[in-house]
């Protein structure tokens, strides 16, 4: 036969049923849609003490939401504080909700081959932000919100596309934790209003 590969290819005993799990997976989308939810009520958006702050995830994949390409959460800055620094392969936008800041931006150097490396350049950017205003975080570039207002909270609402992790460049790398982060607390409304008014974090 061509090519003299026979005895290679009917190699294997192995059976998979791989393109009708394809065929069943399309089918079971109207009512696998049917379950996720359309509207979340803020009830049901977690809250996350996290390295890079306080967040309050309004999408995430498992939040089983019918939203299959985006996540987003909304990041609350107390006064005077900041967020932590890191960096992430996707581009980010980010919409100021209230309050007033500035960004440092540091971009990187990049090589993907078999493994993906990344460097970061020496020259720090920043740029001023107020309510109103969007955000756009280059991919691959190292970032930090600060919150310029001594007395006054900030909130961002960051926007993600999940195709990178898809596609197995979900590169994530945390180089600074907040100042706020506390992984002992678990956030609660009351919580988060006394870093609203300053009076935890900061450490």
């Amino acid at each position: 036969m061509a090519w003299g590969e026979t005895n290679s290819w009917l190699e294997g005993k192995a059976n998979e049923r791989l393109y009708q799990r394809l065929l069943d997976d399309s089918q079971d989308a109207a009512s696998r849609n049917s379950r996720r939810k359309k509207i979340i009520r803020p009830d049901e958006m977690p809250w996350e003490m996290s390295r890079q702050g306080l967040l309050k995830h309004l999408i995430n994949e498992n939040m089983n939401t019918r939203m299959e390409t985006v996540d987003a959460y909304m990041q609350i800055l107390p006064p005077g504080s900041r967020s932590g620094k890191h960096r992430h392969l996707a581009e980010e936008c980010v919409y100021v909700i209230e309050g007033r800041g500035y960004d440092l931006h540091q971009d990187c150097d990049v090589e993907i081959t078999d493994v993906f490396t990344w460097s970061i350049q020496d020259e720090v950017k920043r740029y001023e932000w107020e309510a109103g205003d969007v955000i756009y975080i280059p991919p691959n570039t190292v970032h930090q919100h600060f919150n310029a207002d001594p007395s006054k909270p900030a909130r961002l609402i960051s926007s993600t596309n999940r195709i990178f992790k898809q596609i197995g460049l979900n590169t994530l790398d945390q180089l600074e934790d907040s100042p706020d982060y506390d992984p002992s607390v678990t956030l609660t409304a009351e919580i988060v209003r006394e870093f609203l008014r300053g009076e935890r974090g900061k450490k």
